[in-house]
């Protein structure tokens, strides 16, 4: 099979700009502005010629079947909302080829999360069709390999292998939306934070904004999520407190007051400073900002109990665990240091948790 067949001889712009998979995937529009007319392109694209019409407007230029990689490309010239006749950059770069330029087009779903090096995604060759994320206003329909998925805002994409992705938070919720086996959701869900992809509160954000959290599999898959999501931010704690060199502090634990209330659970105390940490893993399940408003009042009100009896109290999200573990440790440290300056606190009763 050749994949590299050349254009007409006709065609008067120079294709060295473009790298191979642009030579081997092209739209009308951008095969008219080298000089393919488009009785040569209908010619080419008869029943046994050497190419092939496989999506509306975008053209193989071979035979047989497409690649993975043009698979990719194909869906995304049929969706991107074109920026210019020949789609790419007009001044190619000193012997660079240039980058396909898809506005207003990413890919989503499994694809993505294929290419995000999930391995609880199936591989590429195996999926019938590759999910493409537009703003909800443009017109276009799913036909072929191309399952067109609509959003009132697109996020920002990540370049993965020179092709436009979406982030994995939305890429998961746009997963999930089709899939309806419970295992495979709640192993991509798991891959997302284990991997170390995104925090378990990313992803619920999306899966509520996608209004997936009504159905019973999805929820139950997100309640093991936030549990392994804590578990592993506790995980970095300890190892932030072990590796930094900070004084060992009492773990998971819930202060009260002598013979008084209860003030709350922190993740971590230290009795001679009366220093607390906590992590902070709120992740609202109703995708209303109130949901967010008050589990942070909540967060706030202890905050606030605690010191006003003259207890620190440091909270730490996972992602910056994850991310600037030593930023954090200097953090807590800082506190610790500091409980030598303050009044005394007032005594509080340490229970296991």
């Amino acid at each position: 099979m050749n994949h590299n067949t050349p254009l007409p001889p006709a065609s008067p712009r120079p294709v060295r700009h473009l790298s191979d998979v642009q030579r081997r995937v092209m739209t009308a529009a951008q095969l008219r502005s080298h000089g393919v007319s488009s009785a040569e392109i209908a010619e080419q694209c008869r029943p046994g010629g050497p190419w092939q019409q496989l999506l509306p407007g975008v053209h193989l230029l071979h035979p047989g079947p497409p690649t993975s990689e043009e698979r990719l490309h194909m869906v995304l010239l049929y969706a991107a909302r074109e920026v210019s006749t020949s789609g790419v950059p007009v001044q190619p770069g000193a012997g660079e080829p240039h980058r396909p330029v898809y506005a207003e087009a990413m890919i989503t779903g499994l694809a993505a999360l294929t290419l995000h090096g999930f391995t609880s995604a199936p591989p590429l060759p195996s999926l019938e069709r590759i999910d493409v994320l537009v703003p909800r206003l443009r017109r276009l329909r799913s036909t072929g390999c191309a399952h067109i998925v609509r959003t009132p805002a697109l996020p920002a994409p990540e370049q993965v292998t020179g092709v436009p992705v979406a982030p994995v938070p939305r890429a998961l919720a746009d997963a999930v939306a089709q899939l309806t086996d419970a295992g495979a959701v709640r192993r991509l869900l798991s891959e997302a934070v284990r991997g170390g992809h995104c925090e378990p509160a990313s992803v619920v954000r999306e899966l509520n904004l996608a209004k997936l959290l009504s159905r019973p599999h999805v929820v139950d898959a997100v309640d093991a999520l936030l549990a392994e999501g804590r578990a592993i931010a506790e995980a970095r704690l300890y190892t932030m407190v072990r590796e930094y060199g900070l004084p060992d502090p009492v773990w998971n634990v819930d202060l009260r007051l002598p013979g008084g209330p209860h003030l709350g659970g922190v993740d971590a105390y230290w009795p001679d400073h009366a220093v607390a940490v906590e992590l902070d893993t709120r992740a609202p399940r109703h995708g209303h900002r109130q949901d967010d408003d008050a589990l942070w009042s909540e967060y706030a009100r202890k905050r606030e109990h605690l010191e006003r009896l003259g207890i620190t109290v440091v909270y730490i999200t996972p992602r910056k665990l994850r991310d600037a573990m030593e930023q954090q440790a200097t953090v807590v440290r800082t506190a610790l240091m500091a409980s030598g300056d303050r009044d005394p606190a007032a005594h509080v009763v340490v229970l296991p948790r």
